[in-house]
């Protein structure tokens, strides 16, 4: 972080972002797990300034509400009619300025007067679009500001195509002579290959001083921001520029074609800082990390893995392949496989997968299994307990060392309300069962295959539904005749299977029709 705190960090968040061709406005798309404004918000925070303004317009109380979402300290401020990045500045000044604490004095005679007081100090403006400029990078920006004593610090970058973006123009001697927008440069401007980046540090004083001098007499007729550097010059201010190394870094979503340009940057940003930082990932190419994952290191991502949310995996887990989980925990040494997950929490040395669900709510102990096509949903599994196969257990608690035989559905939905199951430790429950909640199985009981549980089962216990099986000779010869099933049994009595009541029936008439049956 910069070793000044600016007085306040302003994003620009007011357009309306028609290429985007969407419903939603512009700076509220996403990538890596948060808004490209959420991303200009994260930047500016890291910063620590004493307040933090957006300025907003199309969509206002969209845009207003989902940034109060992310940074509830931060003013909002409503750019009007007046076209321009220069009017959304000072709408955002004037915001500032309304907010600006008010200082208090003694005037001799024991008399407290409060007087109002502007915003002074270093003032850091941004964008809402542009996702990877980071906490970082402005920090830099700042303290280069800062080191040069400058009034006016602009961002700079060079990129081998600069049409449409505003050209630096420079003095002999490489001064920042003034910026240019592309709508009013001359074709010798339009050559220069170093642009404006659209990120700016200003004194606050500077800047209040020459935003009341903006003229909209330019191509596009707006009030520019880029006009304050040559004001600033002319009124013998020290301005400047920052030059940032990495063009990526600074460009701009206008679209969605460069919406998943930025997401694909950004997620090699971020997997190259874990790898960096001790974590093995397989693929690179086909694994998606969001910013606000954490990985620990000596953890391993497998191909085809999308880690979302606040989801964190510790040292020794191994995730994936083709896993997805949002707001997932993984324990130390766990092992997650083709596994759908949101929500839950995996212990240490548990395994789940592989083609497993985990809904909310889900909690798995220390060296628990959830098995191949389990489902679970609210439903906490103790330590060394497992549910391997082909099971759905919902709104459940399952004490330690207990096993869920395959195919065993937690009965818990009457179609009014949601019902409880408890299980104790070291329970058995039998294949095939269905567990009617609300219901409690003590420790140590045991259920048989096919049991439909209704009842508590106390302790120790074995609960199971006992009824003689019945079996009818030659039900399907006789019910269903001439079908492939029948044929199948008819065969089978001639091979050595056992005879049914079709006996009398001659092998060779198998198969004609009746008429031909009667005759013989």
């Amino acid at each position: 972080m910069s070793a000044t705190r600016p007085a306040a960090v302003m994003i620009l968040a007011a357009g309306e972002g028609t290429r985007m061709r969407s419903s939603t406005p512009k700076v509220m798309h996403s990538i890596g797990g948060r808004s490209l404004l959420h991303h200009a918000i994260a930047a500016a925070q890291g910063l620590d300034p004493e307040r933090l303004v957006v300025v907003v317009r199309h969509a206002r109380d969209l845009v207003a509400g989902h940034a109060k979402e992310a940074a509830p300290e931060a003013l909002m401020a409503d750019q009007d009619d007046t076209p321009g990045t220069g009017r959304a500045v000072w709408c955002g000044l004037t915001a500032l300025d309304a907010k600006a604490q008010a200082s208090a004095t003694n005037d001799g005679h024991g008399r407290e007067v409060v007087m109002a007081s502007q915003v002074s100090g270093p003032i850091v403006v941004t964008s809402a679009d542009v996702p990877l400029v980071d906490t970082e990078l402005l920090s830099a920006m700042l303290d280069d500001h800062i080191a040069g004593g400058r009034a006016v610090t602009v961002m700079t970058t060079r990129v081998a195509n600069p049409g449409g973006y505003g050209r630096i123009v420079r003095d002999p001697d490489g001064s920042l002579a003034a910026i240019v927008e592309h709508k009013d440069a001359t074709d010798e401007q339009r050559a220069i290959d170093e642009i404006n980046a659209g990120i700016y540090v200003f004194d606050a004083e500077v800047l209040r001083e020459t935003l009341a001098s903006l003229s909209t007499d330019n191509a596009q007729g707006e009030l520019y921001l880029t006009d304050v550097v040559a004001l600033a010059r002319t009124a013998l201010h020290g301005v400047g520029a920052f030059l940032a190394p990495d063009a990526a870094a600074v460009e701009g979503v206008n679209d969605r074609v460069q919406l998943a340009a930025a997401g694909a940057n950004l997620r090699t940003r971020v997997l190259e800082r874990w790898m960096r930082e001790g974590v093995t990932i397989a693929d690179p190419s086909t694994t998606w990390v969001d910013v606000t994952v954490t990985l620990a290191p000596d953890s391993t991502i497998l191909p085809g893995t999308q880690l979302h949310g606040e989801t964190s995996v510790a040292a020794g887990a191994v995730v994936g392949p083709d896993t997805t989980l949002t707001n997932v925990i993984v324990g130390e040494g766990a092992t997650v496989t083709r596994v759908h997950g949101s929500d839950s929490v995996i212990g240490p040395g548990a395994s789940v997968g592989p083609f497993s669900y985990l809904r909310p709510g889900t909690v798995l102990g220390e060296g628990g299994k959830i098995g191949g096509f389990v489902e679970t949903k609210n439903a906490r599994i103790g330590d060394h307990s497992k549910v391997p196969h082909l099971s759905y257990v919902g709104d459940a608690t399952i004490g330690e060392h207990s096993n869920i035989g395959a195919a065993t559905i937690f009965v818990n939905y009457d179609g009014v309300h949601k019902w409880h199951t408890f299980i104790g430790d070291h329970v058995r429950i039998g294949s095939d069962n269905s567990l009617i909640a609300p219901v409690t199985i003590g420790d140590g009981a045991y259920t048989g295959a096919g049991a439909t549980i209704r009842r508590d089962v106390p302790a120790g216990a074995l609960s199971r539904n006992s009824a003689p099986q019945q079996t009818i000779e030659g039900w399907v010869e006789s019910r269903r005749p001439g079908t492939e099933s029948a044929d199948a049994a008819a065969r089978a009595r001639l091979t050595g299977g056992a005879p049914g009541i079709a006996d009398a029936v001659d092998p060779i008439s198998l198969g004609q029709d009746s008429a031909n049956k009667g005759e013989q």
